[in-house]
């Protein structure tokens, strides 16, 4: 029994509210106060003596100038805000050394593969679990929670921690490098028998400050039952 029908693909959840409403904002502002000169400038002189019209404001050269100035920055902050955009992702493999006892483990990696780096503001873990037999229900998924919370459902399914899995306890304000990975955990064999999957919901905030979210499935395509381990992540 495998997981994944919770993860998603990286979206951006909030936008930073200085460098992007306030732009967006003031481009609004600035194409409405252009109209207004066109309108205005082609008006009979009857009607420019009239409300609103006789409000003077900008004349249209002035006008055309402020909109495309702030269109301008608009434009440059949404081509910026792309560059700098994390890509979120995860890896697996399973692996020997990381276990006592010589046991092998699947172990898994947060990737950012955006040339910047990106600083988690929220993460939160939700854990299923494999029925004790076929046909039963599974045990009650924990709620979403912390990295401690996730650990203490998992222990009280009968598994040790550091001795059957581990999970990276991490909270905001931990850097994700680009091109780079954060070590998420491992799950023995034996551990796997019991937890279906844990999903990992993480937030991180960009350069400029917009604030991404994905969600990740630990176990994914996991070899459960591993006979050799694989070639190291790269």
């Amino acid at each position: 029994m495998t997981g994944g029908g919770m993860e998603s693909k990286q979206r951006v959840v909030r936008r930073n509210a200085l460098l992007s409403r306030l732009l967006n904002a003031a481009a609004a502002a600035m194409l409405a106060l252009l109209v207004y000169s066109v309108v205005q400038d082609n008006l009979s002189d009857q009607l420019q003596h009239s409300w609103p019209w006789r409000l003077r404001l900008l004349d249209v050269q002035s006008a055309t100038t402020a909109a495309l100035a702030v269109l301008g920055a608009c434009l440059a902050r949404a081509q910026y805000a792309r560059t700098v955009r994390p890509a979120l992702g995860h890896s697996g493999r399973a692996v020997d050394g990381v276990a006592p006892f010589g046991q092998r483990a699947w172990a898994c990696v947060l990737t950012n593969a955006a040339q910047d780096v990106a600083v988690i503001s929220d993460i939160a873990f939700l854990v299923t679990f494999v029925p004790a037999a076929p046909g039963e229900q599974p045990p009650e998924p924990s709620p979403w929670g912390t990295a401690l919370q996730a650990i203490g459902r998992i222990t009280a399914e009968g598994l040790e921690l550091r001795k059957d899995f581990m999970l990276t306890v991490m909270t905001a304000g931990v850097p994700v490098p680009s091109q780079g990975m954060l070590f998420l955990g491992w799950f023995t064999e034996r551990a796997m028998r019991v937890v279906d999957e844990v999903y990992i919901r993480v937030q991180v905030v960009d350069r400029v400050g917009d604030t991404h979210e994905r969600i990740i499935a630990c176990l994914k395509a996991a070899d459960r039952t591993p006979a050799h381990s694989d070639p190291e992540l790269s």
